[in-house]
């Protein structure tokens, strides 16, 4: 009995966090510059969309990417500048390019 009162319980923890998994990830083409670095700077670690089928995971320093990784500026397309740096990639330093060999 308190096995399926805890699976009922864990049921309607996992129905109460769907709508949290199904929202949009914020789009900085839409957004401006400014607007874009402040998005990034206030969540530390963010995916957002680049473009119709592309995102990114920008974050605000180092201390959001795992050990093994450094950071590489992020630049991406805003609404009011082409090139906006919007924070930081987590990369891996031994890397080449921008996504690796």
């Amino acid at each position: 009995m308190r096995g399926c009162a805890l699976g009922s319980a864990l049921g309607l923890l996992c129905l109460a966090a769907w709508p949290a998994l199904a929202q949009p990830r914020p789009d900085v083409t839409a957004m401006t510059c400014a607007e874009a670095q402040a998005l990034v700077a206030r969540a530390g670690a963010i995916v957002v969309t680049t473009g119709p089928a592309t995102y990114t995971r920008a974050v605000r320093d180092v201390g959001f990417c795992v050990v093994e990784k450094s950071t590489q500026p992020d630049y991406e397309r805003t609404r009011d500048v082409p090139n906006c740096f919007i924070g930081y990639r987590c990369v891996d330093p031994f890397s080449e390019g921008r996504d690796g060999p």
